[in-house]
């Protein structure tokens, strides 16, 4: 039975979701931002409905597209179920905007002024089974003889601040740049496709790769979608296509 944390209630259920476990695929998705819901005990958090269904909660389309990548690559699917409002998940905890009190214009009064215990529960019930599901994954696999590949699935907003990004699949890596390279050398597919854009390392968004990838020596990369382009199900599938083409291609090149 799942022991249930100071902020989750039996009806909210799980921090975390494995979909396709048992996948042939050495890829191992991750969606970090896949879910806005808020845990029950949280309330709205002090905002409206628009602000809840806005990229501030999550990054619409993504875990459509990393749900289509699972089917298409037999890929063991890894994703959070709580908005990263109430904990970002590519975030360490000493990280001040794990918990974010403004995220671009909105403040997040349930966030504001939390003290180091309050931050501490949120950790303990949304990030650390997130990230305990990943490591008993990978560890499983390494002890079956398996290699894993991490690819993380992100989604961004096409305006920024009030700044237009023209850039519209970005591939993001840390210091081990294997995957990223092969993917970038091949064709965009129609996509204006960069690297380490409209986020690098900089930013504190490889958090994922470097605890998970970097820390066993295996391949990784972030992959962040422009969200205009998955809105609808026909976007999501051709965006998901094209990435399952460069993974395909890049898995034996880049090892």
């Amino acid at each position: 039975m799942l022991e249930m944390s100071g902020l989750l209630s039996a009806r909210d259920g799980a921090p975390v979701a494995i979909e396709r476990a048992d996948a042939t695929s050495e890829i191992v998705l991750i969606c970090e931002h896949a879910s806005r819901h808020v845990p029950e005990t949280l309330g709205d958090m002090g905002l409206d409905a628009d602000a809840l269904v806005s990229h501030i909660a999550w990054d619409p389309g993504a875990l459509a597209v990393s749900q289509l990548l699972s089917s298409a690559l037999d890929a063991t699917l890894i994703h959070q179920r709580f908005t990263r409002l109430a904990y970002d998940c590519n975030r360490p905890p000493e990280a001040a905007d794990a918990i974010p009190e403004i995220s671009e214009i909105y403040q997040i009064p349930a966030n504001r002024g939390l003290d180091p215990a309050a931050r501490a529960e949120r950790a303990k019930a949304l990030y650390e089974p997130f990230h305990a599901a990943i490591d008993d994954l990978l560890s499983a696999r390494r002890h079956a003889g398996r290699m894993p590949v991490i690819v993380t699935i992100h989604s961004f907003t096409p305006v920024y601040r009030g700044v237009r990004r023209d850039v519209e699949i970005g591939i993001l890596h840390d210091t081990d740049t294997r995957l990223a390279d092969c993917m970038l050398a091949r064709p965009a597919g129609g996509y204006d496709v960069r690297r380490n854009e409209p986020y690098a390392p900089v930013d504190g968004v490889t958090h994922t790769l470097c605890r998970h990838g970097l820390k066993r020596g295996i391949l990784n990369v972030m992959v962040e979608i422009r969200n205009d382009l998955i809105a609808d199900p026909a976007g999501q599938v051709q965006a998901a296509g094209y990435i399952a083409g460069l993974l395909e291609a890049c898995l034996g090149e880049a090892a």
